[in-house]
């Protein structure tokens, strides 16, 4: 049985397989492009906020197409729900890995 917190890693584990095409050695967790995942199971509902590098990211379209996918693979009964936000902007302060921040500072 599956339940919210294994969901929820099941989801940072397919977000950390997803690169942003900009920055191809990140993914797009690690990068901070996740802001917040939130389940709903009796709704079978995955609403994710997140944000891109820049809001004139030409590659948008394409990394929500590759969100909705990725997470469609390995939760199939679930619909995935993206919000795109720029509040906060995205900035290296947003890296979760310390090593990799200090490579943008």
């Amino acid at each position: 049985m599956t339940n919210h917190s294994n969901i929820i890693q099941i989801i940072e584990d397919k977000l950390k397989t997803i690169y942003d095409p900009e920055f191809p050695i990140v993914d797009i967790f690690t990068l901070g492009l996740i802001y917040n995942i939130d389940v709903n199971e009796e709704s079978k509902k995955i609403n994710l906020l997140i944000t891109f590098t820049t809001p004139f990211c030409p590659m948008a379209d394409m990394l929500k197409e590759m969100i909705i996918n990725g997470i469609a693979e390995v939760l199939p009964d679930y619909e995935v729900i993206l919000e795109v936000t720029f509040e906060p902007v995205w900035t290296i302060e947003k890296i979760k890995d310390p090593d990799l921040k200090r490579m943008f500072e």
